[in-house]
């Protein structure tokens, strides 16, 4: 007998996600209800995690197609989590467009729940269905606001890229498939001696499809056009919650089959670090839309977590994994900063929007001070101490060139941050925004910008959780 309690989240997922679908069916004028269920839904299903997983050895259910250990609990606790928050404050904004309705909760669940097997995958059936159930969800979710013409155009170049790169994925699967005669990461992992050269190929393929879902560049075309298109609290949804699960089954597709074929994966991984970097430094200077500029900012932040990958080391691994999740924070803070910029039932999201904000809103403006600093990587703040960790783990391995272009993309990115605090601080004062007095939005808010400001006062104690991540 299956240990069924270790699946327990997403078996509990699923049937909340069934049962919202025929509550939003048969009872009229229920988006609030089914909001507030699911909000209820993602922070019940968090606890399960905890409790049922948390501390349990790795252990592989469904003929080993299903991984739970402490890699797949810690990274599903921080999805849920980020999806709780992405959809707490997500009200005000869907009431103001007249768009708050049944089917958002609903497709950010099941967004989650594909996220959630996605992590959990030691198949790449299991891996595939949980991406393509997360990525139908968002092709809906970018387009969701139908009235405005960027949104639909958003959600468009969405779907016919990640399709795209889904058959690109497949493909690299079926080519795995083919040389191995499985699709299970423990077998393939067996055969890799006989097959070592011709795997190769369907790791490309497979690399190729996953840095498009990370919009790591070459593969980022779609990132800034679907960011600025897409409404935002669902703009706030992809920046934080799919990279979490996407940077999981990086280091599951890699570090399990085939880590032994490092050779082969490592210079392709430190191609999409490098490139990442600059560019997404370099193209974010010219940006006008604080929403685009984001875009860049979200594609430069990834070549920094692919760089710990890069090492083939667990010290690489849990470097990346904690520059993610402070990653994730200070997005959330941004985020709920723009989400503030509301003027007569109208959100504002251009740089000249920001002219002179610390006038009139002096504690947005201070937060904002925080979270940029922190974006940009000055210490003491926590994204300072972020980067400081990538960089460690990638000097370890003697890998200085890569060291010293993350520098001085640093460097670069430093500009815009500046730009944005200097146009907060110095210039002309616009008129004052009415604010949104949401609890929540205030609340997450705060708690980014004090996380933020403190790490440096316990950073052991998020080292300590991360450094139980052991792969290799």
């Amino acid at each position: 007998m299956e240990n069924l309690e270790l699946v327990f989240p997403e078996i509990f997922l699923s049937l909340s996600i069934m049962f919202l679908l025929l509550l939003g069916v048969f009872k009229k004028n229920s988006s609030t209800i089914i909001q507030n269920i699911s909000i209820i839904v993602l922070l019940i299903t968090a606890v399960i995690t905890f409790n049922e997983t948390i501390g349990v050895d790795e252990t592989k259910l469904f003929n080993n197609s299903i991984i739970v250990d402490y890699l797949s609990s810690f990274m599903k606790i921080v999805t849920l989590l980020a999806a709780f928050i992405a959809l707490i404050i997500s009200s005000n904004y869907l009431k103001t467009f007249k768009i708050f309705k049944i089917e958002y909760p609903i497709l950010i669940l099941s967004s989650v729940l594909g996220m959630i097997i996605m992590i959990s995958s030691n198949d790449l059936i299991v891996f595939y269905m949980g991406l393509e159930l997360q990525s139908l969800a968002l092709y809906v979710l970018a387009t969701f606001n139908r009235d405005q013409i960027k949104s639909s155009e958003a959600g468009l170049k969405y779907f016919v890229l990640s399709a795209l790169s889904s058959g690109l994925l497949l493909y690299g699967c079926s080519l795995i498939y083919g040389f191995t005669g499985s699709t299970n990461f423990d077998i393939i992992s067996n055969q890799l001696n006989s097959q070592e050269y011709s795997l190769t190929f369907g790791i490309v393929f497979i690399l190729v499809g996953l840095a498009f879902k990370i919009s790591a560049v070459p593969f980022h075309m779609w990132a800034p056009d679907v960011y600025e298109g897409s409404p935002t609290t669902v703009t706030l949804f992809f920046t934080m919650v799919p990279k979490i699960a996407a940077l999981t089954v990086f280091i599951r597709f890699l570090y399990v089959p085939f880590f032994n074929l490092i050779d082969q994966w490592q210079m392709i991984l430190i191609f999409l670090s490098i490139a990442s970097m600059i560019f997404g430094a370099v193209a974010a200077i010219g940006q006008k839309n604080l929403k685009r500029l984001i875009a860049y900012s979200s594609i430069s932040h990834i070549g920094y977590a692919l760089a710990g990958l890069s090492t083939g080391t667990n010290e690489g691994i849990q470097s990346s994994i904690i520059y993610i999740t402070i990653y994730v924070l200070m997005n959330l803070g941004f985020f709920s900063s723009l989400l503030m910029m509301r003027r007569d039932e109208k959100y504002y999201e251009t740089l000249d929007d920001l002219s002179g904000l610390s006038k009139n809103h002096p504690l947005l403006s201070i937060s904002l001070l925080i979270i940029l600093f922190s974006l940009a990587g000055i210490p003491p703040l926590a994204g300072f101490f972020a980067k400081f960790y990538v960089f460690k783990a990638v000097i370890e391995q003697s890998m200085y060139f890569l060291a010293i272009v993350g520098l001085l993309s640093t460097v670069i990115a430093a500009f815009y941050y500046l730009r944005i605090i200097k146009i907060i601080y110095f210039d002309k004062e616009k008129e004052k925004y009415d604010g949104d007095n949401s609890f929540w939005l205030k609340f997450s808010l705060t708690v980014s910008t004090i996380f933020i400001l403190i790490y440096f006062i316990f950073p052991s104690q998020i080292i300590d959780v991360v450094s139980r991540i052991n792969i290799i």
